[in-house]
């Protein structure tokens, strides 16, 4: 296959860092849309939101027992006169003066005048009645089970910052501060595309030579677990012509991922049909996924994947997951652990290298990772019943059995 005159230079190998960089640059954030905070799940916010309400929005009790004035309890036992009760939702609108006391329970407003909480374990009440005298017999200093107001978060801070992945735990934080709605970037149209003779839909039963195009389940499960719409392309013929003819029969797409069809074979066409400088790079200095594509249809950009499954998979996880994250206006964070290797391992060469391993964790808390025995780029069971990736840079020393070693953990629904 020959390439235009005005192709890339691809006598050289880009590194993952310079390849993700690549991709990311050339994308936007799509348009923001408004949505209630209860359909926002796995949303990014375009806009930050602002506590409307302070958290808690008065002085509060942490613990069961009677609020009252730290002096008064100084030297202990000390009797006080029990005035009120103050429980959550049924607060005590009065004052305590000294040598009273206000029977409250957790979460309940701690009322003017009293400055620590004595829990109820050490108080002596013979009563729960009002006018009832009790006797403190250990004090505590002021402020001593108190929440304070705005402990959490004062109105008009920011709750939650533009680029934030609206999780179960933030959207909870965004409504007890008093918001309803949020704006967030709309989920982008990711075109899902298989190529290749041999491919079958799921479901069907494969011929002579033929295999079912599970690649392609895999990255539209993917795509929507990165919280973007994936749209089904089905299957491209392994001819000229059939990539561009399938993508440019959606023009509402914002990207196309592609799986198989990118490498050097005769019947392997995706990079030709990125013709005309269209293509911004193919081939970089990772394993598995050596052969990845990055490029335009018209105005769409593709991602081109290879066909095995493992490499589909890792630079699903490598490239893609960021790219999305950048259509939702996320900045991307790829979070690497340590842990210690359960193998020696030889010299790595010039491409870095994710390796499927399992993870565990010591009686003394301590993580390892044990590499798969066999990494096959075919295997998809070894995958399934992997937990993360040992991520090995370009020219890495040999590693011996314990040494600590970079990770990158499988997301759950990965």
């Amino acid at each position: 296959m020959c390439l235009m005159a005005n192709s890339p230079d691809h006598s050289s190998l880009l590194s993952v860092e310079a390849a993700l960089n690549r991709i990311l640059a050339s994308l936007s954030p799509t348009k923001p849309t408004r949505l209630l905070l209860t359909d926002a799940l796995g949303k990014i916010l375009a806009e930050d939101i602002h506590a409307k309400l302070t958290l808690p929005p008065h002085d509060l009790s942490a613990m069961d027992g009677y609020a009252l004035r730290a002096d008064d309890v100084a030297d202990c036992p000390a009797k006080l006169t029990r005035i009120g009760e103050s429980a959550a939702g049924h607060p005590w609108t009065g004052r305590v003066e000294a040598g009273q006391a206000v029977r409250r329970f957790t979460g309940g407003f701690v009322p003017d005048g009293a400055d620590t909480i004595i829990v109820q374990e050490n108080v002596d009440a013979t009563s729960e009645a009002n006018h009832t005298v009790i006797t403190v017999r250990e004090g505590a200093a002021k402020g001593r089970y108190i929440r304070p107001a705005g402990l959490d978060i004062s109105a008009g801070a920011i709750a939650l910052g533009k680029g934030t992945l609206l999780s179960a735990r933030c959207i909870g934080l965004a409504i007890a501060a008093g918001a309803t709605s949020a704006v967030v970037s709309q989920p982008p149209r990711i075109g899902v595309l298989s190529t290749g003779d041999e491919l079958v839909p799921p479901g069907q039963i494969p011929g002579p030579g033929q295999i079912i195009s599970s690649n392609a389940a895999f990255l539209s499960a993917f795509v929507k677990s990165c919280g973007a719409e994936a749209v089904d392309l089905g299957i491209a013929a392994d001819k000229p012509g059939a990539v561009s003819d399938a993508v440019m029969a959606d023009t509402n797409l914002d990207m196309v991922v592609t799986t198989g069809g990118a490498s050097v074979g005769n019947h392997d066409h995706i990079v030709g049909d990125l013709a005309d400088g269209a293509l911004d790079f193919w081939k970089i200095a990772m394993r598995p996924g050596k052969p990845l594509i990055w490029g335009k249809i018209g105005k769409t950009p593709l991602l081109g994947l290879p066909g095995n499954p493992v490499s589909t998979a890792v630079c699903a996880l490598v490239f893609l997951a960021p790219a999305i994250n950048k259509f939702g206006g996320g900045r991307h964070q790829q979070h690497l652990f340590s842990a210690s290797i359960t193998t020696d391992l030889p010299e790595n060469d010039r491409r870095q290298d994710y390796i499927r391993a399992s993870m565990s964790r010591s009686l003394h808390n301590v993580n390892s990772v044990r590499p798969a025995q066999r990494q096959d780029s075919s295997m998809m069971a070894i995958l399934a019943h992997s937990d993360a990736f040992i991520v090995r840079p370009p020219f890495d020393p040999p590693i011996t059995a314990g040494d600590i070693v970079s990770i990158l953990p499988m997301p759950r629904l990965f």
